[in-house]
């Protein structure tokens, strides 16, 4: 289980430096903003929660591996074919997030600035899903749970879902609503939420500018 372990380790921190620190560095370079945006909203808000969420998911996906070493038994044992699948759920949720980023090319922020505007991205990964990197983050997780799967990494895996689905729903849709109002509407019924051809919105002839 040790070399799992340090193997899930490896992948978080380099998924980690990958997909916030060069990202952002690319971004500042680009653009002149690292495009973070911290919590918003006041605290105990749904907005800020599913910021404290995100950061408690990913403080628990670093956790887990660091726990599995210094002894903190799996749940279901020592199954090198299950550890093993996790590893390439994991890469394959690796590769997918740093795709779908770059192809919000300067738009891709983590977090939301209520009175910022950026461009609508609906091309790429973003045709046919409307959060592509949500969904490779949370096949990270997934196979990052299936490396270590204990205690710790379960319930980072249970953070981070709670956290997509509020940022998503309560946070970013609400915004891209209101700043892109009828383009945005006929984008979200025609792409799935986290997968293609579900959770896509109707459209009402209002919405829709006729």
């Amino acid at each position: 289980m040790t070399a799992w372990a340090w193997t899930a380790l490896a992948l978080f921190g380099f998924w980690l430096l990958t997909a916030f620190g060069a990202r952002a560095v690319l971004q500042h370079r680009r653009t002149g903003d690292s495009g973070f945006r911290g919590l918003s909203g006041t605290p105990g808000s749904v907005s800020w929660w599913a910021g404290v969420l995100f950061v408690a998911a990913l403080l628990g996906a670093a956790a887990a591996p660091v726990a599995a070493l210094a002894g903190l038994p799996s749940l279901i044992g020592h199954i090198p074919p299950v550890h093993g699948v996790g590893t390439a759920v994991a890469a394959i949720g690796i590769a997918g997030t740093l795709i779908a980023q770059r192809a919000m090319g300067t738009s891709w922020r983590v977090g939301v600035d209520q009175g910022e505007r950026t461009a609508l991205v609906n091309d790429g990964p973003f045709a046919r899903v409307r959060n592509p990197i949500f969904t490779a983050m949370a096949v990270t997780g997934i196979g990052l749970t299936l490396m270590v799967p204990n205690v710790v990494a379960l319930t980072a895996l249970a953070a981070l879902a709670v956290a997509v689905e509020l940022q998503v729903r309560a946070v970013e849709e609400p915004y891209l609503r209101a700043v892109h109002g009828s383009a945005y509407a006929a984008y979200a019924a025609t792409a799935g939420r986290f997968v293609p051809g579900i959770g896509r919105e109707r459209t009402s002839e209002k919405d829709a500018g006729l």
